[in-house]
């Protein structure tokens, strides 16, 4: 289970067209939580740090601008190379979280910015991150609310269960929101071997647009989503995609949307 999942989240970001869209649509959304992870991390000048799912190298850029000795990684090959070009001054390099290409206690500080969502062993990386770390160095990753708080994912969900169907043969893998739940994250970091664990929520508003925007963002610039959306019927695809417009309607404003979408942070510490 945890390969087919590794490998269809792993087209996804390998597709140009993907990555292209989620840094367009969405970067102005993720990069708000990147100050308060980095802050959690305790990243500061000449901290050696490691930003793993990396992305188009947000985290990475904002590590460096504290003056800090950064390093990049992602298993996608087109991520890596869009980071190398927003940030030449980090050291950016293919690898996988669960498998990290690098020393034990290497660093002062790992953090990941929504990629813990993404991997089929979360607690694979937790440990790999415990290993890399310096004793006393710090950890720190967000992940998105839970649906009911994170509007945009509710919306396309409850969307799909009412007229279409979640259940379309995506590759299994884990809960995408498990650790929105702070029990779950607490739980998950002690075994892995952090003390000092805190779980905190990150108001985050995403601002599209248009409705198109919304559509265009869920259709293109993600990997779950888009797969569950793809697979859906032809005759209910119009009324899915009313039934996202009508649940964030409530968030218009003029004529774009206000759209809440919190963080959830967790962050602790290697003894």
């Amino acid at each position: 289970m945890a390969s087919a999942f590794r490998d269809f989240e792993h087209d996804g970001w390998t597709d140009p067209a993907v990555c292209a869209s989620y840094d367009d649509l969405l970067s102005s959304l993720t990069t708000q939580s990147i100050a308060p992870m980095l802050d959690a991390a305790g990243v500061k000048a000449g901290s050696l740090v490691l930003d793993v799912a990396t992305g188009a190298g947000y985290a990475a850029g904002a590590a460096l601008a504290r003056g800090a000795v950064v390093t990049g990684t992602d298993f996608s090959a087109e991520q890596v190379r869009l980071a190398r070009q927003r940030f030449p001054a980090a050291t950016l390099v293919e690898g996988d979280a669960a498998s990290l290409p690098f020393a034990s206690a290497a660093f002062d500080a790992v953090v990941a910015n929504y990629g813990v969502l993404h991997f089929p062993e979360p607690e694979a990386f937790l440990r790999e991150a415990f290993r890399v770390l310096k004793h006393g160095g710090r950890l720190a990753f967000t992940v998105w609310g839970r649906p009911d708080e994170a509007r945009l994912f509710g919306a396309v969900l409850s969307a799909i269960d009412a007229h279409g169907d979640l259940d379309v043969g995506l590759p299994g893998g884990p809960d995408m929101f498990l650790f929105a739940d702070a029990a779950s994250s607490l739980q998950a970091m002690a075994r892995a071997g952090f003390q000092d664990i805190a779980v905190t929520r990150v108001p985050q508003t995403w601002r599209p647009s248009s409705g198109e925007q919304i559509l265009l963002t869920v259709k293109t610039g993600t990997v779950r989503m888009r797969g569950a959306l793809q697979r859906q019927q032809a005759e209910v695809r119009d009324a899915i995609d009313d039934a996202i417009l009508a649940a964030l309607e409530p968030f218009r404003k003029g004529l774009g949307y206000e759209v809440p979408m919190p963080a959830v942070l967790t962050a602790a510490t290697r003894p």
